[in-house]
């Protein structure tokens, strides 16, 4: 079984699911069941699918969660995106944007050099 924590990837996919959790907290009461909910839904979904797939043994399943979990970085970008042009976010969330981006360049190298083994 493999060591989630040990990974760089899984590091800043905690920090990112902390920071959105601490971010939507001031989006508008009516976005609760929506915006606020999907990207809280897709901050948590990629820690969580790094760690369940250090859980399996198959390398295959592996790489797919990892996968999975980078969808999830992906999909959470564009809410982020969309909750900025909506007015949601203080105009200083550049630094957010940039844990974003790392967390999808570190998740993408990650899964690019264990397609090459």
């Amino acid at each position: 079984m493999r060591d989630p924590t040990k990974l760089r990837a899984f590091e800043l996919a905690d920090e990112l699911a902390m920071m959105i959790y601490k971010i939507t907290k001031v989006f508008p009461k009516e976005e609760i069941y929506g915006l606020t909910s999907q990207m809280r839904r897709a901050a948590v979904s990629v820690p969580a699918n790094i760690v369940e797939g250090c859980a399996r043994e198959s390398w295959v399943e592996y790489v797919r969660f990892l996968e999975i979990a980078f969808g999830s970085v992906r999909a959470l970008h564009y809410q982020f995106s969309l909750a900025k042009r909506l007015g949601y976010l203080e105009n200083n969330s550049s630094s957010y944007d940039s844990k974003i981006v790392e967390t999808e360049k570190v998740l993408g190298a990650l899964i690019r050099s264990l397609r090459q083994t």
